[in-house]
């Protein structure tokens, strides 16, 4: 037995004298022990992604916080301009002391956060450095740091949300809007598209709704979406939605969300798959956040970002929901975008009826879509014509502007033009608007949406398509039900049905119009109704689209067209036996960074790249020891006729940017095929297609 472990002798004084040994003793051993253990971790790794997304979603939902507040103070501006006095009245001024006393504080964010980011900046110091470990390090230094970074925006947005409750007026638009002067109708959104078009000018890269972009660069595999341009897109947007101009704040949230996403998952290091999740993360977790409703968030994610639904995507995703939901709670509104109903299934035969709704709504989505790129070319100078070649001709501050005094002008047929409109949403559940306001709603929302964006404003389309779907929802049931009082429900039902069914028909992703509206509403009667128009309306856009889509190559067809041999680079192969000081010269020399080895047998092996010398080219004691065979990693040989689509398929499978060429019958010499050459070969492609008029993207991401 240990000394340490003996018993205490009966001497009370050296009794406690042994005690404390023997807990100095065995407290030092625990220590040993958990900084040995502490040495041992590995990050990143699939286990640490989850809490990456958890803290992508805080970002998110700070992200729509931000956002939402922007817009809040465009629109105080907007209106409260020639109320300033009256904003300074001691009575607004104790209406603003109890917002902010009232506020959603959430001071246990604080008590929980701290102690877990103080705790990993503790751990990340006491791991020892060397090797991976001072990789592990800095990303649990820089995790811990950005869930600090997060609670310190947390609290002063509240604040900011608070005074936005008394002094804005986005919040309630419908009492809002009738006082504003005529002539602020029509100034207000020329000035925004006119402050909107300078800002990005020069930027013509954030030109977009924010959607297509994510998924592009979630197909593409590049991953990257840049962080500059995602704040950026966010203020354009506030400026656009906060003067009056017709967009939705979704598609910036996500563009901004995946924006975070990616700086934060290239800087952690994480693999290519692992960044698309981490894209699909910051996404979700914005339209959780915009929507107060996580679980369609996630489905969003996975159904529309990512396009699969596997196992090891779940948990980041949702985490990530969840978090960019609770954050948007304390800083936006709690309570649900549609007020809570109770309609339900009146009878069997009432399945016809939102069937034919679905079919409206999947041709309204087709419509807003063929529009909305009409106008996108009208204003580009594409179409014929003198007005069109007039206005190409025009820079785009004054594109914008001209945008935006026509959506000012279709203010006043229809109030739901002005901003995002979702305000009239629950009137429409509620059955509260007439028939003849619904349906020019339904129209003057969908023109106004198309010429506010399509002229160079910014903005989503998602929150548009969602007001149109509810108006025409409406306007539909109004009907059904004065023909059929007793076997329909009334228009209110077909209001939210058919806000699900646009969402479904315009993003072609029927679990997530279905997912959202099921949370929205709150209602377990209406999920069958939901089933039926969002199948539809999906189905049929989706249809319509792909129909009428120019047929041009897409990527896919590129890359299955296209022998491997056609972008392979003849590299000569290195032997098994090179030493490692002439392996380094080699591999600092090649143009990829990355050189075939070969076995003993002189057969294809697999191949060596820069990264893997960052661990032994400073121990000059390791380079007469080691030799290529002993850091190469073993991966399958490309068949020079192999098409392009298999070999990008086998790198996505070993996580690798460049794959060995078999030579053929041993005559032609080794090649090596990467994923730069094949990136410069479809950006060659699109740029030949833009050329001649053709534009290489599949119908499905030219409509989100």
């Amino acid at each position: 037995m240990n000394d340490s472990d003996e018993p205490p002798p009966a001497h009370p004084g050296q009794r406690v004298a042994a005690l404390t040994l023997w807990a100095r003793q065995n407290l030092s051993r625990l220590i040993y022990v958990l900084l040995g253990a502490s040495n041992r971790i590995r990050l990143p790794t699939p286990s640490v992604l989850p809490i990456a997304g958890a803290v992508v979603g805080l970002y998110s939902g700070l992200a729509a916080g931000i956002f939402s507040n922007l817009i809040g103070v465009m629109s105080g501006i907007t209106f409260s301009a020639a109320e300033l006095a009256a904003t300074l009245r001691p009575q607004r001024l104790r209406t603003l002391m109890e917002s902010l006393s009232s506020a959603r504080w959430h001071l246990e964010y604080a008590l929980v956060g701290v102690p877990l980011a103080l705790g990993a900046l503790l751990l990340a110091r006491v791991i020892e450095p060397g090797g991976p470990r001072d990789e592990v390090k800095r990303r649990l230094r820089l995790l811990a740091l950005l869930t600090l970074g997060a609670l310190s925006l947390y609290y002063p947005l509240v604040g900011l949300a608070a005074v936005n409750a008394v002094f804005g007026h986005a919040h309630n638009l419908p009492a809002a809007l009738p006082h504003l002067p005529w002539w602020l109708m029509l100034l207000a959104p020329t000035v925004g598209g006119l402050a909107v078009g300078r800002l990005l000018r020069d930027r013509p890269e954030t030109h977009g709704h924010g959607l297509p972009e994510v998924v592009r660069a979630v197909k593409s595999g590049a991953n990257v979406v840049p962080a500059d341009r995602g704040l950026l897109k966010l203020i354009a947007s506030a400026i656009t939605i906060g003067s009056g101009g017709s967009a939705g704040r979704e598609g910036p949230i996500v563009y901004g969300g995946a924006a975070f996403a990616s700086s934060v998952g290239r800087v952690l290091g994480f693999s290519r798959k692992e960044l698309s999740i981490l894209l699909a993360c910051g996404a979700g977790a914005g339209i959780s956040a915009s929507f107060n409703a996580p679980i369609a968030g996630a489905v969003f994610a996975m159904e529309i970002i990512l396009r699969e639904f596997e196992l090891r995507v779940f948990s980041p995703i949702i985490l990530a929901s969840v978090a960019g939901t609770l954050v948007s709670r304390g800083v936006l509104d709690e309570a649900p975008m549609i007020n809570r109903v109770n309609y339900e299934l009146v009878s069997g035969a009432e399945v016809f009826a939102y069937a034919g709704l679905g079919i409206g709504c999947g041709l309204l989505a087709f419509a807003f879509v063929k529009l909305l790129h009409g106008v996108e070319h009208f204003f580009h100078g594409s179409m014929g014509g003198r007005l069109s070649p007039w206005l190409g001709k025009k820079p785009l501050p004054v594109r914008a502007a001209l945008g935006g005094l026509c959506t000012g002008v279709l203010v006043f047929l229809s109030p739901t033009v002005w901003g995002s409109g979702h305000d009239y949403i629950n009137l429409a559940a509620a059955g509260q608007l007439p028939f003849l306001f619904l349906v020019t709603a339904c129209v003057m929302k969908l023109v106004a949406t198309s010429l506010t964006i399509g002229s160079g404003g910014s903005g989503g389309t998602f929150f548009p398509a969602a007001l149109i779907g509810s108006m025409a929802g409406g306007a539909f049931g109004t009907l059904v039900h004065y023909f059929f009082p007793h076997a329909t429900g009334p228009s209110g039902a077909y209001a939210i049905v058919g806000m699900g069914g646009a969402v479904a028909a315009l993003t072609r992703g029927p679990l997530t119009g279905m997912m959202m509206l099921y949370e929205l509403s709150g209602s377990h009667e209406i999920i069958l109704p939901l089933m039926v128009t969002c199948t539809i309306a999906s189905a049929l856009c989706h249809y319509l689209t792909e129909r009428t889509a120019p047929k041009v190559q897409s990527d896919e067809d590129l890359l299955v067209a296209t022998h491997v041999r056609a972008l392979m680079t003849e590299v000569a192969a290195v032997p098994a036996g090179t030493p490692l000081r002439a392996l380094t010269d080699q591999l600092l020399t090649s143009e990829a960074g990355t050189l075939p080895v070969l076995d003993t047998q002189g057969n294809l092996y697999g191949t060596v790249q820069v990264e893997q010398l960052r661990e032994v080219w400073r121990d000059e004691s390791m380079y007469p020891l080691l030799v290529a065979s002993d850091l190469a990693r073993k991966l399958p040989a490309l068949a020079p006729d192999s098409d392009l689509a298999h070999a990008l398929h086998v790198m996505d499978h070993e996580d690798v940017d460049a794959l060995p060429v078999a030579p053929v019958l041993g005559l032609a010499p080794c090649g090596l095929l990467t994923r730069a050459a094949v990136r410069r070969f479809l950006f060659a492609q699109h740029t030949r297609a833009h050329a001649t008029g053709d534009y290489p993207i599949t119908p499905t991401e030219a409509t989100h």
